[in-house]
């Protein structure tokens, strides 16, 4: 990527109030392109401006339908015909990703299959957050900025001033290291709520790992789809003596009724970011925007610094440059 190209940020259709606010913090104005639908449900991307030699950042969630995805890759497919020089994927929630291995026999490796079409499409980077397995970067052949929602959450875990009551929950073994990571930042503990799945979005038994009594829980996720996980974790915290229970999920799929979920739940607050648009508001539900974050890392990808320094957070919480 040359330092003296064009930088043109462009978005798909259910991105567009993100990109928006990317472009705006970035100083540059979100390119025109548009998406003409056709009557049977195919559609066609086009950029009504050149991005010819352009470094272009097309931003676009692959959340569900696969539309969202669809749209993606025919944009960067446009934009390579059209002759942009380098285009990135902005993908702040990067469908797929539970896909990551095979679990049980004769399935597909979902996140594998994305991989190669943003690949095989013309991508020349991919730009995303929070990963359900960070190991998915390693399905790419090109570069992947894996940003962390850490330089989100944690000014706001510390606004909460919740002192030495705070303690860091996660909500399976899975997301551990994770939790651990919040913890060591916050100089406090963890617990585990360890689960046991009979099937996909379905729990046969919790079971909480440590001592919560007296605390102020704060649970962290990547994502957070049904809800159902979120309550029954949280209904078991509380029984075990927590005084508040908080969520910080990064990828609000919030499929279903999970927003009846969240309400009829004991959880006190849910924390999300705007990575997946909500379908509703509604008062448990709080989101922060990670348009900074990402208009940053677009910055600092053009003119060639680093990206990890981005969210370099001392256990103090201040932000260290590398």
């Amino acid at each position: 990527m040359s330092a003296h190209n064009q930088v043109k940020i462009f978005s798909g259709t259910n991105s567009r109030y993100l990109a928006e606010e990317i472009a705006r913090l970035y100083g540059i104005p979100l390119g025109d392109c548009t998406i003409t639908k056709f009557s049977d449900g195919e559609f066609q991307p086009s950029f009504n401006e050149s991005v010819r030699g352009c470094d272009v950042f097309l931003v676009q969630s692959t959340f569900s339908n696969t539309d969202n995805l669809m749209e993606l890759l025919l944009m960067i497919d446009a934009a390579k015909r059209a002759s942009a020089h380098y285009i990135s994927a902005v993908i702040p929630y990067f469908g797929m990703a539970r896909q990551d291995r095979k679990d049980k026999p004769r399935v597909s490796i979902g996140s594998k299959v994305v991989a190669d079409m943003l690949t095989v499409v013309g991508a020349s980077r991919v730009i995303t957050m929070d990963l359900h397995a960070p190991q998915i970067q390693g399905f790419f052949e090109i570069p992947v900025d894996h940003l962390d929602p850490s330089v989100i959450f944690l000014p706001y875990m510390r606004s909460l001033n919740m002192g030495s009551n705070i303690i860091i929950a996660s909500p399976d073994m899975g997301s551990s290291a994770r939790a651990r990571i919040y913890a060591k930042a916050l100089g406090c503990d963890m617990v585990i709520v360890d689960k046991e799945r009979r099937r996909a979005n379905e729990i046969a038994s919790m079971t909480l790992i440590g001592d919560v009594s007296g605390k102020d829980v704060l649970m962290v996720d990547d994502i957070i789809d049904t809800g159902n996980t979120l309550a029954k974790a949280s209904q078991l915290l509380k029984d075990k003596g927590a005084v508040s229970v908080r969520a910080m999920c990064t990828h609000p799929v919030l499929s279903g009724n999970a927003y009846e979920i969240i309400d009829n739940s004991v959880i006190d607050e849910l924390v999300v970011c705007d990575t997946i648009p909500l379908r509703r508001t509604d008062s448990k539900i709080k989101v922060l925007t990670v348009a900074k974050l990402f208009a940053d890392a677009i910055r600092n990808i053009t003119e060639h610094g680093s990206i990890s320094s981005l969210f370099d957070i001392k256990e103090t919480g201040s932000r260290t440059k590398s």
